[in-house]
């Protein structure tokens, strides 16, 4: 993903809500998993955007994602997927929903929003 410009609106809502009161990387990693996890509305439908080594998943595949998957040893967000018979984790930076609801829509893009300006927990 490419660098993206500061946007101090969706900065105040990450600090106020996925990483406040986070003092260390294990806290700001918890903050964000709790937070996707109440933003995001599970079930929904997402297609993968660009090809990563630690996934299976190919550009343009469709996966249904049915919940958050915490990793506290990488800098990344995982979630579960559905696709076919075949259920295992893959990147959230890789999915983009397919018509979300606003909350999901808005939690998705602060995950983006977080991971194109190359911050870290």
């Amino acid at each position: 993903m490419d660098e993206i410009p500061s946007d101090e609106e969706r900065e105040h809502r990450i600090a106020m809500e996925a990483v406040v009161d986070a003092y260390d990387e294990e806290e700001r990693a918890t903050g964000w998993f709790y937070y996707l996890e109440e933003k995001l509305s599970f079930s929904f439908r997402a297609t993968c955007t660009f090809r990563r080594a630690i996934s299976s998943l190919r550009v343009c595949e469709e996966v249904e994602v049915t919940a958050m998957e915490f990793d506290e040893s990488t800098q990344e967000m995982f979630v579960q997927v559905r696709l076919s018979d075949r259920e295992f984790s893959v990147p959230l930076a890789q999915l983009t929903p397919i018509d979300p609801d606003d909350q999901t829509k808005e939690g998705v893009e602060d995950w983006h929003y977080w991971v194109a300006r190359r911050y870290v927990f």
